[in-house]
């Protein structure tokens, strides 16, 4: 008789990196939502623009994996907030080219601030070669 293999779902890596996803992102929102009443969907659009510049809602979709409704509603709380602005682009004036305020760049700089070290502290205890190791897995897995 074969022996039946059971499926161990805390070994299973999908399942691993969406808890250790939710429970180190429901950990930041603290961070951004009690500063400026952010939502996990805001934060990234300001990350996005804060990181690479002006973008499209459309370049923030594939560059944050994103549904598009997520983002236009991130977009348009953001706007309300006075944290972002857009700008019609002259090419295609279907699309929309949004930056950040300089409101919205200066939260952004207190936050990227808070990340780094929050990214310290979720990270302590963890040995700098495992470290290494974890961050250059996670990169590949993520290009997959």
């Amino acid at each position: 008789m074969s022996k039946i293999r059971t499926f161990d779902m805390h070994k299973f890596l999908p399942y691993l990196l969406n808890q250790a996803s939710e429970k180190s992102g429901l950990a930041f929102e603290r961070h951004y939502k009690a500063r400026y009443g952010m939502l996990r969907a805001e934060w990234r659009v300001m990350f996005h623009l804060g990181s690479f510049g002006s973008l499209s809602a459309t370049d923030i979709t594939f560059r944050a994996l994103m549904h598009k409704t997520k983002i236009s509603r991130a977009v348009r709380a953001l706007e309300l907030k006075g944290f972002l602005k857009r700008a019609r682009q002259k090419l295609d004036r279907r699309s929309e080219s949004l930056q950040l305020t300089a409101l919205g760049f200066r939260a952004f700089e207190k936050l990227r601030i808070v990340a780094g070290e929050f990214d310290k502290e979720i990270c302590k205890g963890l040995p700098e070669a495992d470290l290494m190791v974890l961050r250059k897995c996670l990169s590949k897995l993520a290009k997959n």
